[in-house]
């Protein structure tokens, strides 16, 4: 039996699905063509599986979720990472929050500040690049309307360019809705580790 996780972590749950993932045996023609673009290009996992039920959505999904996370130019993999955990955590999404703060970790190769940023939440205190990703996808996640125009000159204030905020705002959009679809599907559970590819 697992145990459903409550609390951030970096160590990377098992997702566990409360609808049954489609079957790669008993897939359709239009699901296995579906399947075949998965998030970051790995292994095809329960959660994709489980969107595989809507074809549609699936094969619009992946290829945007590989675009605005995995692009090359503009705002960097740390920033993005930054800003997905960021949104995770003001949803309270425990298995977006670990997959994405362990990316960042690896990426950086600290765990700093994604400790700090789990203890502190919204009350976190970083150096000003990272603060204004941080509370600029925290405001955006929660409530769009929360993010205006100050601190969008809050991030240029901070050195991000116009490309740069603009797949900052695409990677917390991207989360903000990711996560409500995960609470809604599965939970993060304590019996593995898996990817969210």
């Amino acid at each position: 039996m697992s145990d459903v996780i409550h609390d951030f972590t970096t160590e990377v749950p098992e997702w566990q699905p409360r609808v049954t993932p489609v079957d790669l045996e008993n897939a359709t023609p239009e699901q296995l063509e579906a399947l075949k673009v998965t998030p970051s290009n790995t292994k095809v996992s329960d959660y994709v599986l489980t969107l595989a039920h809507d074809v549609e959505i699936l094969q619009e999904r992946s290829p945007l979720f590989n675009a605005i996370m995995y692009n090359r130019g503009g705002l960097g993999r740390t920033g993005r990472e930054l800003g997905a955990t960021a949104a995770s955590i003001v949803n309270r999404c425990i298995y977006c929050a670990a997959v994405h703060a362990s990316r960042y970790n690896q990426l950086t190769k600290s765990g700093e500040i994604m400790a700090a940023l789990f203890e502190d939440g919204e009350e976190v205190r970083l150096a000003p690049y990272n603060q204004a990703i941080v509370d600029f996808s925290m405001k955006l996640s929660k409530s769009p309307p929360e993010a205006t125009a100050d601190d969008v000159g809050k991030l240029r204030d901070a050195g991000l360019s116009e490309e740069e905020i603009v797949d900052l705002i695409l990677s917390t959009s991207l989360f903000a809705w990711a996560n409500r679809l995960m609470h809604i599907l599965g939970d993060p559970v304590t019996t593995g580790s898996v990817d969210i590819g």
